[in-house]
């Protein structure tokens, strides 16, 4: 069996480094290894308002960011979730197999609800259109973080249930627990994951951040009293935070870099960890810039859009042939 990855990134907002941490870095690495489908979910986007012309800006952001980032789109697939139309119908069919206590029970709705009387009932039935988008293309593994595992769970039973149920028609999926710096947290709170809704805008670097804006942020992320650079989550998590972004942005082994500042105190380290991070982030910074407008990134995704509809395709109408809808194929 082909070893398949489906994985993307939602056009919700700037991405931070913790997107490259834990994706984009990690996305160039699985292409040795994988058949790689990488999409954006856009329609995912919708399940709740975004303004128009700001999601077809950040969509193109993080397309652009893809190849920027050193995905290779000749080895892997990349397209917009909208540009196949495959993805919304399985949607539709993968809701018939889920089950309303199973939604119900997503940690994910729960919090983005939290409680509202308007939601989009989208909200709530969305991870049918998650599943849709792995089964779809028969994807072996799926790169999952904490916040995904239930996702993941739930498509692997609906898979199971729907192969019982008709007829073996889909992979069930196996999770690739992400490695060492896949979870970035905030430069002022290291019990929060990084992000952009943090109203501190220094807790957070974007990938487009202008070097002036990386140095301020390092310089005033918080560490501890005790100045020693030491790997430690349970009595230095913020120091042990800063020690793996520039573990993944120098793509050095955490023992180096904790000798390499031993008995210096945070100033040093500090310093050095914004230049190991815009070190990284300028080429790619500079590739984004040359892309990002262009007729080239068009190109690659109406391409990816056509390489991923012939895989797409061929899956729904299997399924939908399995459950007895007609077809003339």
């Amino acid at each position: 069996m082909v070893k398949r990855i489906l994985s993307g990134i939602k056009p919700s907002g700037e991405l931070n480094i913790g997107g490259y941490a834990g994706a984009l870095r990690q996305f160039v690495q699985m292409e040795k290894d994988y058949q790689c489908f990488f999409f954006v979910p856009d329609l995912h986007a919708i399940t709740v308002y975004q303004d128009p012309k700001e999601l077809r800006e950040r969509s193109r952001q993080i397309a652009a960011l893809y190849i920027a980032a050193g995905i290779d789109p000749d080895k892997s697939t990349i397209f917009m979730q909208s540009h196949v139309p495959a993805h919304a119908e399985l949607g539709w069919l993968m809701e018939t197999q889920a089950h309303f206590g199973e939604l119900s029970r997503m940690t994910q709705f729960k919090e983005k609800s939290g409680g509202q009387d308007s939601v989009s009932s989208a909200l709530f039935t969305y991870p049918a259109l998650m599943a849709a988008d792995i089964l779809i293309y028969r994807a072996s593994h799926v790169p999952v973080g904490d916040d995904q595992k239930q996702h993941l769970e739930l498509t692997r039973d609906l898979a199971t249930r729907f192969n019982n149920k008709y007829k073996k028609t889909f992979v069930v999926p196996e999770p690739v627990i992400q490695e060492q710096g896949s979870r970035i947290m905030g430069l002022d709170d290291p019990s929060s994951k990084m992000s952009k809704s943090n109203p501190n805008k220094s807790s957070y670097i974007l990938l487009l951040d202008k070097p002036a804006d990386i140095r301020k942020k390092c310089a005033r992320a918080v560490t501890d009293s005790e100045m020693s650079v030491r790997y430690d989550w349970d009595t230095k998590p913020a120091v042990s935070n800063l020690l793996e972004i520039y573990s993944v942005f120098s793509e050095e082994p955490i023992p180096v870099i904790e000798k390499r500042y031993e008995g210096q105190g945070y100033g040093a380290f500090k310093k050095e960890l914004a230049e190991v991070v815009i070190a990284k982030l300028e080429p790619i910074q500079q590739r984004y810039e040359e892309i990002v407008h262009s007729e080239e990134l068009d190109r690659i995704l109406k391409d990816g859009a056509r390489r991923a509809a012939e895989v797409a395709n061929k899956t729904l109408n299997d399924a939908k042939k399995a459950m007895g809808l007609l077809t003339f194929e």
